[in-house]
């Protein structure tokens, strides 16, 4: 046997595999020789068919599969041993008049080669590391909430502002037919607003659905309509009010604050307002983290330029579609995906420049923490260590959670190099100048 690899250009090569019958032939005759020992064919005792009859049967088709395995093998290893680093799968080249009754055989793939290039980590312009806080404006409205939460219903016989009116919204035509209970504060517009205000029970109220509420997801459960028909639905619903209630605050006193958080843990209202704007930036931390992952890739896939092999891999979309392709369909996938293959390379070379690989027993490590947060959860904060490998033994037999938790691992690796390696500025912003930043 003997391969040999032509170098079309930096980024295409095509390896040829000549397969000579002295590679295949014991290999092939053994099966032969097996087939005949157990073949049932009748006319011919077991044993004693003659090995021309089971050459003819059985001969062609043991020779290919034979061949090929040899091939892929051969291919495998060479691609191994030569340390080839290629994009996709090779591609069998096109053969005509292939014969598979000569005793020498030559198979050609064409190949597409990852290309050689340097990560340009950092652009001209510092990249953004937001640092999101919840200013006194929301974490007054949380403690509103709560109060809320914690606090009792009073009924009452007249609307006003901030008040709960329960009643069933009703529109013959597009069939709705809600029971709901709004809430004041969350109507739009003072036009509506006066319509609520002063309503007494049975009072019958009819309003436009465009414009009616603050947020459309609000429109969304008052009517019991689906996401598409709330965006542009235009139409008068009549409302029947059933009940008026206020909501009486729950005080902030020792009670409501050993219900939150358990006995003696807050004692006085500035405690609650720092343990609210610490939970409150622990989870906007992992907001902020995730954008900088998203914008470091952008930043770095913005700088950092290489050519692929586009032909080939257009070429490999359509012979490893699940579908048939035509070339064009093919070129659109290729743009679609495009993108992330070029992350992927830049992403494998941070990887493998900077030995960030996942071990097994870090990955261990990182399970039984987790493990130890879920359980932290539900009151059990201080679980013993044979405990925490028998969950995390189960879990890592999982493939899909390996997958799951070792992509996890290596998103906080590469987090924590960006962190020390790219040119960052911090930004401290309130959750809703985040949002507006971010988002536009």
């Amino acid at each position: 046997m003997n391969i040999s690899k032509e170098q079309l250009d930096e980024l295409n090569a095509v390896v040829t595999v000549d397969i000579a019958k002295e590679d295949y032939s014991d290999k092939v005759d053994k099966i032969l020789s097996d087939y005949r020992k157990n073949a049932n064919i009748p006319g011919f005792r077991k044993g004693h068919v003659p090995m021309g009859l089971v050459k003819k049967q059985y001969g062609k088709a043991v020779l290919v599969d034979e061949v090929n395995k040899l091939l892929q093998d051969a291919l495998n290893k060479y691609l191994t041993e030569e340390k080839l680093d290629v994009l996709g799968n090779p591609l069998p080249k096109e053969q005509e008049n292939f014969n598979w009754d000569t005793d020498n055989y030559s198979f050609e793939f064409e190949l597409g080669l990852a290309p050689k290039f340097e990560v340009k980590l950092n652009g001209k312009k510092a990249i953004t590391h937001y640092k999101i806080v919840a200013n006194d404006e929301m974490i007054d409205n949380q403690i509103k909430t709560i109060q809320k939460q914690y606090g009792k219903l009073i009924s009452k016989d007249t609307a006003e502002k901030d008040d709960l009116i329960a009643g069933t919204f009703v529109n013959e035509e597009k069939e709705i037919d809600n029971a709901t209970t709004v809430s004041l504060d969350k109507i739009k517009g003072k036009k509506n607003l006066d319509k609520f205000i002063g309503a007494k029970v049975g009072d019958v109220i009819k309003v436009k659905t465009k414009g009616l509420f603050s947020d459309d997801h609000d429109l969304i459960s008052a009517l019991k309509i689906n996401h598409d028909d709330a965006h542009d639905l235009n139409v008068e619903v009549v409302f029947t009010v059933s009940e008026i209630n206020t909501q009486e605050l729950a005080d902030l006193d020792q009670d409501l604050f050993d219900k939150l958080y358990g006995p003696g843990t807050i004692k006085t209202v500035t405690d609650l307002r720092n343990k609210i704007k610490e939970d409150a930036e622990r989870q906007f931390e992992q907001q902020s983290e995730q954008q900088l992952l998203n914008d470091i890739t952008e930043n770095v896939l913005e700088n950092t330029k290489f050519d692929l092999p586009i032909e080939f891999l257009q070429k490999w979309i359509r012979a490893t579609g699940e579908q048939p392709l035509t070339e064009d369909e093919a070129k659109d996938e290729y743009e679609k995906s495009e993108k992330g293959l070029r992350y992927q390379l830049i992403e494998g070379k941070i990887i493998n420049d900077n030995n960030l690989q996942v071990t097994f027993e870090e990955l261990k490590d990182f399970a039984k923490e987790l493990i130890k947060g879920q359980m932290a959860q539900f009151g059990q904060n201080s679980p013993e260590d044979k405990e925490l490998e028998d969950i995390a033994a189960r879990i890592l037999s999982n493939q899909d959670e390996v997958k799951r938790i070792s992509e996890q691992m290596m998103s906080k690796k590469l987090l924590t190099y960006f962190k020390e390696n790219a040119k960052l500025k911090e930004k401290e912003v309130s959750f809703d100048e985040f949002i507006k930043e971010v988002y536009k």
